[in-house]
């Protein structure tokens, strides 16, 4: 049954200050960024482990990443017409659910010992993320001045930076903490290779279980919540089935939709791989340990850059702002790749700073506008998080083929197009129509 949503009552997502408690709830959704932020970047410490577990290649080990993030093709769509549906709280207490789900679901994987089983887990689990994604990036940002979304969705971004802050170094004591061990698949019965699997595995649970617990109280607080007057409401759901990829035909919403694809792509990439970039002789030959909480610097600039860019965005159009912060993240990109030792390894872990106010931006730009078709709009930019499930496999490739280095170039060329992305939307050009011919 489609609920009917008339023109008076219906609210749109660009803010509306006199909504009552939307100030109250603000620290709530924040809550959400901090939590999946912490889940999601967990996966950088998995990687290394699956990868001497199971004797993978570089490319065999990004398809944890590709098993996550294809998850947001598969359910980006479909979470905005729930939204539609329920509205945003309920939406968001099914997507706190299904993502905890999803992590109990590593107890059995590291029972099995079997590495699918991973790659299970991680992809309902990223179906719960995608859920909260396109609920919550519209939601703060419709909670308060429509003319600081920007920088409310920058400061939300930046609690996201300490869940995935924090997340490295938990990840690093738990899951890394007795080192990255490779099995002598030549010398081992397959009985004896199980069994070390599963032993190896166990470590694995213990942050997931974790993680479930948390999401279950917030599930319980935004069920509280879910009548509410501070949400908004959502698009009718009738409108909602096959407008989202009518967006399409919006430049705006298409190319900001390709910037996110881009931005995810990079960022994922790098972190993805900077455990094993750092453990490098050419690099620092850190430990598993130390490369963990390098990799903490990496996500805790971006921290940092978010905080700062939450006031800079006040004043500084994100048009320009997107254009520069690619510009100097393509650039340490190449100073990596050109150099080695403490230098590479600072240049690769400064990137995370300038990566720190892209997607809030990019996110904002993209839907700027779309006022009821937000939730369609969102639903179809966060599709595009799927550039961290094809970018980092291709990356992978080329680290396989050449040298973690030379992976770089992946990134780099991502970079330079976000920061035409920046132009585009700073000096306007995407929005200028066709002059008519006469």
């Amino acid at each position: 049954m489609v609920a009917s949503v008339t023109a008076a009552d219906r609210k749109t997502v660009e803010g509306d200050q006199s909504r009552p408690g939307a100030s109250r709830m603000v620290p709530f959704v924040i809550a959400l960024f901090f939590a999946w932020g912490f889940a999601t970047v967990l996966i950088d410490t998995l990687i290394p482990k699956l990868k001497g577990l199971f004797d993978l290649n570089y490319a065999q080990a990004m398809l944890t990443q590709f098993a996550f993030f294809v998850g947001y093709l598969v359910f980006s769509i479909p979470a905005g017409m729930l939204l539609a549906r329920v509205g945003y709280i309920r939406g968001i207490v099914s997507g706190l659910v299904i993502m905890g789900i999803g992590c109990l679901l590593f107890s059995p994987a590291a029972a099995l010992g079997t590495y699918y089983g991973f790659l299970i887990a991680l992809f309902i689990m990223a179906a719960g993320i995608t859920t909260l994604q396109v609920a919550a990036n519209p939601l703060i940002a419709a909670l308060g001045d429509p003319s600081r979304a920007s920088s409310r969705l920058t400061l939300a971004q930046a609690f996201n930076s300490l869940g995935t802050t924090i997340g490295p170094l938990v990840g690093t004591a738990l899951i890394l903490g007795g080192g990255v061990a490779t099995p002598d698949l030549k010398t081992m019965a397959p009985e004896a290779l199980s069994a070390f699997r599963r032993t190896e595995a166990h470590s694995v649970q213990l942050p997931f279980i974790g993680i479930a617990v948390v999401l279950a109280v917030l599930a319980i607080i935004f069920w509280f919540l879910r009548n509410s007057p501070a949400a908004p409401a959502s698009a009718p759901a009738n409108e909602t089935n096959s407008s989202s990829f009518r967006m399409l035909a919006r430049p705006r919403v298409a190319l900001g939709a390709l910037s996110i694809f881009a931005y995810v792509g990079a960022e994922v990439s790098i972190g993805s791989l900077l455990v094993n970039y750092l453990m490098q002789p050419t690099t620092l030959a850190a430990t598993a340990v130390t490369a963990g909480h390098l990799v903490a610097l990496y996500w805790g600039s971006a921290m940092v850059g978010r905080f700062i860019g939450s006031a800079a965005l006040r004043r500084v159009p994100g048009g320009a702002a997107l254009l520069v912060c690619a510009i100097v993240a393509a650039l340490l990109a190449a100073v990596s790749l050109g150099t080695t030792g403490t230098v590479a390894a600072v240049a690769v872990i400064a990137i995370g700073l300038f990566n720190s106010i892209m997607f809030p931006t990019i996110f904002t730009l993209a839907i700027e506008g779309l006022g009821e078709e937000t939730p369609q709009g969102s639903g179809l930019v966060c599709l595009a998080i799927v550039g961290g499930a094809i970018i980092p496999p291709i990356t992978g490739v080329v680290a396989d083929h050449s040298s973690l280095a030379l992976s770089l170039v992946v990134p780099i060329v991502c970079y330079i197009w976000i920061a035409v992305y920046g132009i585009l939307t700073w000096k306007r050009i995407v929005d200028r129509k066709p002059v008519a011919r006469t």
